[in-house]
């Protein structure tokens, strides 16, 4: 098997391991919708608790690329490292692998097609998608939110 088919192999466990995690299942932070919109931009509240999308090429952070870590702008937990960044020409930030632990997935079949959703380990909050059209070496590409993220740069 080549290398490419293993890391995919790997990551494709990993999907069918937390796809049956729901977003709206219990996680360690957690929020009434009350909460959570007092706390949250009416735009990331849509992100991060509707798993709506920010129109392409409108984030900041899509061109950020100062060294840190990126994390959930809903509960602050530490999601990517800037050193997996890359620029996927999406007009999404997008990484080619998570901080361990970081984020959870489920099956997503919207818009007619079947994707694999990528929301935080934390909060249960939405972040973007997976695809299997990324770099090496994991061969994958997580396109996230811009707005369901903050940057924070390295000391």
């Amino acid at each position: 098997m080549r290398r490419r088919d293993l890391l995919l192999a790997g990551a494709a466990s990993f999907v069918a391991m937390t796809a049956g995690l729901r977003a709206e299942e219990s996680f360690p932070f957690q929020l009434s919708d009350a909460e959570w919109r007092a706390r949250l931009d009416p735009a990331v509240y849509g992100v991060l608790r509707h798993e709506e999308t920010e129109r392409a090429f409108s984030s900041p952070l899509n061109e950020e690329k100062r060294a840190g870590t990126f994390r959930c702008a809903g509960c602050g937990q530490a999601l990517f490292a800037s050193e997996t960044k890359f620029d996927s020409r999406t007009g999404w930030p997008s990484f080619w692998d998570f901080l361990p632990g970081a984020i959870g997935t489920k099956e997503d079949n919207t818009l007619g097609m079947s994707r694999v959703e990528v929301h935080c380990g934390n909060c249960g909050g939405h972040q973007g998608h997976v695809f299997e059209d990324g770099p090496p070496p994991t061969g994958l590409r997580y396109c996230i939110n811009g707005l369901a993220l903050q940057f924070v740069p390295a000391a």
